[in-house]
């Protein structure tokens, strides 16, 4: 008879009173079910049942390194093909730009022997001139045939020559520059380390060797002349050499015929013939070519016919038909200073004034 708490069919197999004692010193606590480590066995290691129960797991540290040293080669690798580049790199290392030098420049106005002649219309004047076989305007600062050099491309070359044949052009051919109404054609050319002598020169002329207006432009006195053609007469001559590794040098020879009328004569009134040679050496470094400006390193003016004793450092005053020059000599020289630049002035050949043919009417 079981006794007062057990079931009436005692205790059954398995149960509490049963089988429990055989597993009473196993203990399943909380922390021990939440510390077992479970994992489902694949269907292989069912099959096989000698796989052990619980897979170990690679120690996470060891993909950790592998991919730390990938990364170490990988950087080394840019390190490395940075260095390379920098060495042998197709343009070079940037080199340190020489200063630019300012603008050196002779204005030599040229005086009339005589009177100066003159014609009934510019072509008629052009005919009986120097000039008659001239090219006019810009076909007359043909390009030559550019080569490469050794340190400067075909296309380097050809970009300088045609830099400095657009200088030429607007300084020397638009109307707008020559009659004195603008400058900025010429000056948007210049690199930006000579628009400071360019300003002083504008603002301040002064006949010292690097602050004449007319060292940069050709510039006539509008309150003198105007032109009677438009169509300038031009021949010369552009060549280039390069003179070390990072430069380029133009050398320009240009002359120009203008035909000229007096600024308050009625049309009717004779044209006459005022004569311009220029010589400039332009410099390019590669950051001119880049940016297609020029550097002036020398220019030398002839003009004529002019009087010796005008100031020719703003403006070009030419004389006109039937006008004579006026005795006396340029401005004074002064030896004592040492940036003094010597006044010049030549004596103007007289065939170069159109005498064939023209007339030189009384004044």
């Amino acid at each position: 008879m079981g006794g007062p708490g057990d079931p009436p069919e005692g205790t059954p197999e398995g149960g509490p009173g049963g089988a429990e004692d055989e597993y009473r010193s196993v203990v399943f606590d909380e922390s021990f079910v939440r510390a077992a480590r479970l994992q489902e066995s694949s269907a292989q290691e069912r099959v096989t049942d000698h796989a052990p129960a619980v897979r170990r797991r690679t120690p996470l540290h060891r993909g950790l390194t592998r991919q730390f040293l990938i990364l170490v080669v990988l950087i080394a690798v840019a390190f490395g093909t940075a260095i390379y580049m920098g060495v042998r790199h197709p343009y070079g290392s940037p080199q340190v730009r020489r200063p630019i030098e300012p603008l050196r420049m002779t204005v030599v106005p040229l005086a009339p022997q005589g009177r100066v002649p003159g014609a009934a219309d510019a072509d008629s004047l052009y005919a009986n001139s120097p000039a008659a076989h001239f090219d006019v305007g810009a076909e007359g600062v043909p390009l030559p045939v550019a080569r490469a050099t050794a340190h400067f491309s075909d296309s380097q070359v050809v970009a300088a020559l045609t830099t400095a044949k657009d200088y030429i052009v607007r300084s020397a051919l638009y109307p707008s520059v020559l009659t004195g109404r603008a400058v900025r054609p010429a000056r948007a050319l210049l690199d930006p380390d000579q628009l400071d002598q360019f300003e002083q020169s504008l603002q301040h002329p002064v006949a010292d060797g690097r602050h004449a207006l007319t060292g940069w432009l050709v510039r006539l006195d509008p309150a003198r002349v105007r032109l009677a053609d438009d169509k300038v007469r031009v021949q010369g001559s552009l060549q280039a050499v390069e003179t070390d590794s990072a430069t380029l040098e133009v050398t320009a020879d240009h002359t120009f015929a203008y035909a000229l009328r007096p600024a308050d004569a009625a049309s009717g009134a004779q044209v006459s013939l005022f004569t311009v040679r220029r010589e400039i050496t332009f410099r390019f470094d590669r950051d001119d070519l880049r940016t297609h400006q020029v550097q002036l390193v020398t220019s030398s003016t002839q003009a004529g016919p002019l009087a010796c004793p005008d100031d020719s450092s703003a403006y070009l005053r030419p004389l006109l038909a039937g006008q004579k020059a006026r005795t006396g000599g340029p401005a004074g020289t002064d030896p004592y200073e040492p940036d003094d630049t010597p006044a010049l002035c030549g004596t103007l050949a007289t065939g170069a004034t159109g005498a064939t043919g023209a007339t030189a009417p009384q004044a």
